[in-house]
């Protein structure tokens, strides 16, 4: 097996023993399965002829991309490893018809840079966008702090190339914004975490740089009136928020922890914080005034002071310079960082109706109370899309703790017609919020789809569907 990898990739592309080091880990260094090597092809071709061999053989092959996933989706425990980090070419950027064509392997700050410097972005952030790869973002249909006006990745691809399981290559690299001819295989394959194919390529939908953006830290008294703020600034700049943060006082105060060099937002301290931003396309919102004023954010000071009088808001800081408004991201970036800095802790990916969002914050205090009474609420939101990432860290060092606790916030979000998981995949992790909350039904046609497509359930076996 290993000899035929090497004729397929190369001997310096079949990484075994100690070589594997930094990929049979997870971002936060945990140990993983060992696999049978780690496999690096150049091209689609390459990963083709790895999985016929994988199919002939019978041999499980799990994809991985940035390995800064969540859900232990490329654990891959005697499998092939097919990292797709050498496929990392971006093979054109069309700015008149704003679209990208990577691979896999494209690193997300790699692609911001090269579409930057036609005055475009392709408006997926988050915090390891340094080291997450597009094939991974893609897998796992990643969301991040600008879904508010982008959408998820899924909305930002027209097109995909993928190794389907039996080794042939499937050309969905349509440019197309409408193409209803038949089943739409290029949203089946995205999400599906590698278990129905291993994305190799993709093209990527551009939008036009803000040529301005004003940021801002807002602290009001309920998460309620977040909504109403969100609401109101929507209306006043024409649908442009681009972000819409939350950050209790809780993560406030461990993020200062973490980083005592840092500052609070404010002179006094509040319990609901939000970063807002928003990002101007016309010259005229743009364009500096006499005195220097952008008047995007001359519009959003005089919004916020608007609210302040009218008592809607309690607090609120406008970034006057590039260095504040870095400052103010800083504090919402580190939250893997600061949801982690003590062990154990409960961790979970929820999303619930927007207008929900105050009870389910209401039932997450309730639910500490009643289990654990002063355990500290680190959550932090993508409010503008009802998407909580859920840290809670329980006053004494117990799994079981942390598992009842998460189990229970999951109720509680799926008792408001929310979701266990917005945006980081399912992967092994959360396949038991699959079994517990999923419809039979659904399952079984999920499991129908993998039967079809991959009958020898050699691709990233194990993972997203829980065992029948």
């Amino acid at each position: 097996m290993l000899e035929r990898l090497r004729e397929i990739v190369g001997t310096a592309h079949v990484l075994t023993g100690a070589d594997m080091a930094g990929y049979d880990a997870d971002w936060s260094g945990h140990k993983r399965g060992t696999p049978l090597a780690v496999v690096r092809p150049g091209t689609t071709q390459e990963v083709a002829a790895i999985v016929k061999l994988a199919n002939e053989t019978g041999t499980p092959i799990v994809p991985q991309a940035g390995n800064t996933g969540l859900t232990d989706a490329t654990e891959a425990g005697g499998a092939i490893l097919l990292s797709v980090g050498r496929m990392n070419r971006i093979r054109e950027v069309r700015a008149s018809s704003r679209i990208a064509i990577v691979e896999a392997g494209a690193i997300l700050s790699s692609i911001h840079d090269a579409v930057a410097e036609h005055g475009l972005i392709f408006p997926l952030y988050f915090g390891a966008r340094g080291s997450a790869m597009i094939g991974g973002a893609l897998s796992t249909n990643a969301g991040g702090s600008n879904v508010l006006r982008y959408g998820n990745t899924r909305d930002l691809c027209l097109g995909i190339e993928a190794v389907m399981p039996n080794g042939d290559i499937v050309d969905l690299m349509r440019q197309l914004h409408k193409d209803n001819s038949g089943y739409d295989l290029r949203h089946l394959l995205i999400g599906a975490e590698g278990t129905l194919g291993i994305i190799t390529a993709a093209v990527l939908k551009l939008h036009p740089a803000p040529l301005a953006t004003a940021t801002a830290m807002v602290a009001v008294p309920r998460v309620a009136d977040a909504l109403d703020l969100l609401n109101r600034l929507q209306q006043e700049t024409g649908g442009a928020v681009q972000a819409f943060e939350y950050m209790p006082r809780a993560y406030m105060e461990t993020y200062l922890e973490l980083s005592p060099a840092h500052r609070e937002p404010f002179e006094g301290r509040h319990d609901v914080n939000i970063l807002v931003e928003v990002g101007a396309i016309a010259p005229r919102d743009a364009t500096p005034d006499a005195s220097g004023q952008i008047p995007i954010a001359a519009h959003l000071e005089e919004v916020l002071g608007a609210l302040f009088e009218e008592e809607a808001i309690l607090a609120a800081v406008v970034a006057q310079n590039e260095a504040q408004r870095s400052e103010m991201w800083a504090r919402r970036e580190a939250a893997a960082e600061v949801i982690t800095l003590h062990e154990p802790y409960a961790d979970r990916d929820i999303a619930v109706p927007v207008d929900r969002m105050q009870e389910f914050v209401d039932a997450v205090a309730a639910i500490i109370a009643r289990l654990d009474p002063g355990a500290r609420d680190v959550s932090v939101a993508h409010l503008g899309d009802g998407n909580m990432h859920l840290g809670v860290f329980p006053t004494r060092p117990d799994a079981a703790l942390c598992t009842e606790i998460g189990n229970a916030v999951e109720d509680a979000a799926l008792a408001l017609g929310g979701s266990f998981s917005a945006e980081h995949g399912i992967g092994l992790s959360k396949q038991p919020s699959m079994i517990r909350y999923k419809s039979p039904t659904a399952l079984a046609a999920m499991r129908a789809i993998k039967a079809a497509l991959d009958p020898n359930g050699i691709m990233n076996p194990g993972k997203v569907l829980p065992p029948v």
